[in-house]
């Protein structure tokens, strides 16, 4: 006889890129009710204090490219199953929106493995609230006909012929977690004679109060830019659109070195805890 008479539900939802005013309504819907709560580290502290319901468990299960601490995927689908199969209904929320550069894949096969029910929550994705706060229309009119959403967080997840196609078009280029390996973005579409008249924008903790964007003619990126250590999470615009900065930027610089979003180092402990806690609980059931 099951010990999980009553399954739960999951809902996957974004939480947008910072600003807690970007949260959707279905989103807040849900957090209002929700029993438990997996919040990435790209989730304003605003709104898991203000906007979850009181009472409500909720558990950082964040994730640091590159640097610090970070929370293991399997533990995290081990959380969602462990939580859903009490009954709970569990959000798991996620910074920006679900389907652009996170692990919902891992997350949706175990959720059908376990025949647990779900839903999935869009929010607004970091380049869009990025670009909307720096302003720079991503397709503007006679700048670009269209936007393309890519990722250089390790040097094979570009091939060499991409490149070259890259540096040719005139679609904007929108870079996820590759603030730290920007040289190479840099140096790979200037070596493949990306146009004189493209720029470059990196947006620091974008949609916070701490929002900071820095803009360079790419070809100048070497003199403005390269060596600076831009703070997580930075998203990077390049294309002929990051001119339109200057015109309707609405934003004023923070000027600040502080960070919105804590580090996973200091969240870590609570979420291994809590790991072990569900995995002796699966042990005993």
């Amino acid at each position: 006889m099951s010990n999980h008479p009553t399954t739960g539900k999951v809902i996957l939802a974004g939480a947008g890129p910072g600003d807690p005013e970007l949260l959707t309504l279905k989103a807040l819907r849900y957090l209002q009710s929700a029993d438990v709560v997996l919040a990435d580290r790209l989730v304003s502290e605003t709104v898991l204090k203000e906007y979850v319901k009181p009472g409500a468990e909720i558990i950082p299960v964040g994730k640091q490219c590159r640097r610090g601490a970070s929370t293991p995927q399997s533990s995290i689908n081990e959380l969602l199953v462990e939580y859903a199969l009490q009954g709970k209904l569990v959000v798991r929320l996620k910074g920006g929106d679900v389907s652009i550069f996170s692990n919902i894949l891992d997350e949706l096969l175990t959720l059908k493995e376990h025949a647990i029910p779900y839903e999935i929550i869009p929010g607004v994705t970091a380049a869009l609230g990025a670009a909307a706060y720096a302003g720079i229309p991503l397709t503007a009119r006679g700048h670009a006909t269209a936007v393309r959403f890519l990722t250089y967080y390790k040097s094979d997840v570009v091939t060499e012929s991409y490149w070259k196609e890259l540096a040719a078009t005139d679609d904007t280029l929108v870079f996820y977690m590759s603030s730290e390996t920007l040289d190479g973005v840099v140096a790979n579409l200037t070596k493949n004679n990306i146009a004189d008249n493209k720029l470059l924008a990196v947006v620091e903790q974008a949609t916070t109060p701490l929002q900071h964007v820095h803009t360079t003619n790419i070809h100048e990126y070497a003199t403005n830019l390269k060596g600076r250590e831009f703070i997580s999470p930075s998203l990077v615009i390049i294309g002929k659109v990051v001119a339109l900065h200057e015109q309707f930027n609405w934003l004023i610089n923070s000027g600040s070195r502080e960070q919105y979003f804590k580090p996973v180092a200091k969240l870590f402990t609570t979420v291994t805890e809590t790991t072990q806690k569900a995995n002796e609980h699966v042990s005993r059931a």
